[in-house]
């Protein structure tokens, strides 16, 4: 099993080590990214990813590893703290560079066989604001299962949180772990994500041609083929 883990910052408090336990819990390849050290770069909104290419994006280049690596992943993790009540600037920023791959555009197959996780903590308030801004990009990207966790830790560093509550993060850790490796290797799709998927099937038929149609049409899904059937590697 690969996992990718994508933090919303760079120093390692208590988001990085909730994200490290779970990994612990899933075992295989850990490849790990850290925001806005390995991208930090803020979308221009140039729309050259939705009228023509993500590959014209002026930031392709630094975002590439982390795309591939994300692409190459049974398991997307994105970790971030509550700044202000919300999900930090740079996991938000980071995000901003992905609309095109949102169902309404050109997903990619593969998005639909994987799984996230969410997780976030905070001293005080505001997790569950972080976790929707995350858990909402994974979905529309089509990813098949999608976990959160967040948590209270009423500290400001990992040293500085309870034994209680490392004990409680351990035991969420070890739940969604446990859901993650039952669906290892045999995803399916979530019914909201394939209703939704479907719905937009439904507009792309209806809609003139442009750049997200033809994609559509070349992945068969304007017809009869589905995301999550079979193994046919994405095109475009």
């Amino acid at each position: 099993m690969k996992t990718v883990i994508i933090h919303g910052q760079s120093h390692k408090g208590s988001t990085y080590h909730a994200a490290h336990i779970l990994a612990g819990r899933l075992g295989g390849e850990i490849q790990e990214f850290f925001l806005p050290k390995d991208f930090g770069e803020f979308c221009t909104g140039c729309c050259a990813c939705f009228t023509r290419s993500e590959s014209l994006c002026p930031h392709a280049g630094r975002l590439n590893p982390i795309r591939e690596a994300m692409d190459a992943a049974d398991v997307i993790v994105l970790a971030s703290p509550v700044y202000v009540m919300r999900a930090t600037g740079p996991m938000k920023a980071f995000l901003d560079h992905f609309g095109a791959r949102f169902m309404v555009h050109r997903p990619q197959q593969a998005m639909f066989s994987k799984q996230g996780v969410c997780i976030s903590t905070t001293a005080g308030a505001g997790s569950g604001n972080a976790l929707r801004d995350m858990a909402a990009s994974l979905f529309w990207w089509g990813v098949g299962r999608i976990y959160k966790a967040g948590f209270t830790v009423r500290a400001v560093n990992w040293s500085q949180v309870t034994d209680k509550k490392k004990a409680k993060i351990e035991r969420r850790m070890d739940q969604i772990a446990a859901k993650v490796r039952a669906r290892a290797g045999h995803v399916r799709p979530s019914l909201r994500t394939r209703l939704t998927f479907l719905l937009v099937r439904l507009l792309r038929r209806i809609l003139p041609g442009d750049v997200d149609k033809e994609y559509w049409a070349s992945q068969g899904w304007l017809g009869s083929a589905r995301p999550w059937r079979g193994s046919r590697a994405p095109q475009g």
